[in-house]
């Protein structure tokens, strides 16, 4: 698949600004789900830059490494890194495991990771040499299959990956935008503002178009200096950079000047009770699955719980997804101990390593995994066997999971919106030197053994996401839709230009953002 971004995400002269289906921040709402168990990561962030070396002095010459005489990555080539870090690693106390090597260590613990784990290692190019390249990530971007399936293969700062996962953390204004158009004429809306963030402090509302940036035209610009202006602006590389926006808010025009800063997202929002002539509905509007999320989670059934809601809508149209081991908590939230130690998910590997490891089952369990709340904690639960899902094709990774999870159980899933983004695949990130690598590693199945939704899960009603109201009004489009399907069992009635509104927006964020992820021991 040709990229209209460049390597780092931000946009290229072409201004196909959304073109690409995961370009880092600049990204289509199109990669899937995720896994995790608990643990701390092995490679957190670094004061120092990746290895971007040359080739003079590396030793990175010789011809490639016979694939057959690599051995383990993880026991001869991991951490040995051209620009080892020092000091302590502020997530686990301990020194960095970084150790004194090569820029052809990197490349070498790269292909020989690729060849064990990678799920179509046997589709990897051979049309190029590690002594063609000067750098660690550009190597590592040739490391996948050529085919259109593989569209998830990225890598990350650790530094910036750990805050995201660990934390919720993410240098910005605190926005997740909405667009609906690839190319000029842009239109751009507010689909989130965190609390708290520069963008709440500015009163930027859900549903505000972006109309200018830093003076340049957003919905029409079209030359380079335009597109490196609203780059810069959307994208900050340091806090405290600040940049002028003007958008529409219905006739009114709104001017504000707004500071990056490192924001906490929550990940779990809107948590409400509904009342309704057949009883109790609970809503939760679910962003991440992220570590933070798991506390966040258990906090919001528990309020549900205590309200004796009889029914519940999950609102995932902007979660990406995450931690596949967060999906399976929530699973077991909504559905009880029916399901206690039922198959949540099977991770299918490729041939060798299914050949040489047990099965790797994440189960349905009444216990927290450990992310953010004490290990073994139990789960509280609504024992309900039915749930409503809303989606966009923003619904990604681990919360396409949650429903096919859950629908491996036996449980009924409603899902109103648009057809999730469709990623039945999941990585196991690997830190090195600095960098974190994400290779599609798996493919995950439910109880029954389906896993094939690359196309995505269609909705049983198609209603598009509403822009005009906030998220928990009973009166925005997808929840309205979830309402009214479960008092009537019929999918509410659509005009032309809302069935052209469903397929349309996607939104822009961060690709780490659009994951499934599995830690394993390596």
């Amino acid at each position: 698949m040709t990229s209209p971004t460049s390597s780092t995400g931000r946009l290229t002269a072409t201004l196909r600004l959304l073109g690409a289906c995961c370009a880092a921040a600049l990204m289509l709402a199109a990669c899937g789900g995720g896994g995790g168990n608990p643990g701390t990561l092995s490679n957190p962030p670094s004061s120092t830059t990746p290895n971007t070396g040359t080739n003079a002095g590396t030793g990175n010459t010789a011809a490639d490494p016979d694939l057959a005489t690599l051995g383990d990555a993880f026991d001869k080539y991991w951490n040995l890194c051209a620009k080892p870090r020092t000091g302590i690693d502020p997530y686990t106390g301990k020194p960095y495991p970084d150790k004194q090597g090569t820029l052809r260590d990197e490349l070498t613990f790269l292909r020989a990771w690729s060849n064990q784990y990678y799920l179509w290692y046997n589709e990897v190019p051979t049309n190029f040499r590690m002594a063609d390249f000067t750098n660690p990530v550009d190597y590592f971007e040739r490391l996948m299959s050529p085919r259109d399936k593989d569209m998830y293969h990225f890598t990350y700062p650790s530094a910036e990956w750990d805050k995201l996962t660990n934390s919720g953390i993410e240098l910005g204004y605190g926005l997740t935008w909405s667009s609906g158009s690839a190319t000029a004429p842009r239109t751009w809306r507010v689909a989130i503002v965190e609390p708290g963030s520069p963008a709440a402090a500015a009163g930027l509302r859900r549903g505000d178009q972006l109309i200018t940036i830093d003076g340049v035209d957003f919905v029409n610009g079209s030359d380079t200096a335009t597109v490196e202006k609203i780059n810069a602006a959307l994208f900050p590389a340091t806090p405290g950079a600040s940049h002028s926006f003007t958008l529409r808010r219905g006739g009114e025009t709104v001017a504000v000047t707004m500071q990056a800063q490192e924001v906490t997202a929550l990940s779990v929002k809107n948590t409400k009770v509904i009342d309704t002539p057949t009883g109790k509905v609970g809503y939760l509007s679910f962003e991440n699955h992220n570590a933070v999320a798991e506390r966040q989670l258990i906090d919001s059934i528990t309020t549900l719980k205590a309200a004796g809601v009889s029914d519940l809508v999950v609102d995932l149209r902007y979660n990406g997804g995450g931690l596949l081991h967060v999906a399976s908590e929530l699973a077991y939230m909504i559905a009880g101990p029916a399901t206690q130690g039922q198959v949540f998910e099977r991770l299918q590997y490729n041939d060798k390593i299914e050949a040489a490891q047990t099965p790797q089952i994440i189960r349905f369990s009444d216990k927290a995994a450990g992310f953010s709340v004490a290990e073994g904690t139990t789960l509280p639960y609504l024992g309900l066997n039915r749930v409503t899902i809303l989606t966009t094709s923003g619904t990604c990774s681990a919360s396409e999971a949650l429903i096919n999870g859950l629908r491996g159980v036996n449980v009924e899933v409603n899902v109103i919106g648009a057809t999730t983004c469709g990623k039945p695949y999941g990585f196991t990130p690997v830190p090195n030197c600095g960098t974190t690598y994400f290779s599609v590693e798996f493919k995950g199945v439910n109880a029954k053994g389906f896993g094939d939704f690359a196309d995505g899960f269609a909705p049983t009603c198609s209603v598009a996401d509403d822009l005009n109201h906030e998220l928990g009004d009973t009166n925005e489009g997808l929840l309205a839709g979830a309402l009214s399907y479960r008092a009537t069992g019929v999918c509410p009635a659509r005009t032309s230009a809302q069935a052209m509104a469903i397929a349309v927006p996607a939104q822009v964020r961060p690709r780490a953002s659009q994951i499934a992820i599995h830690y394993r021991t390596r």
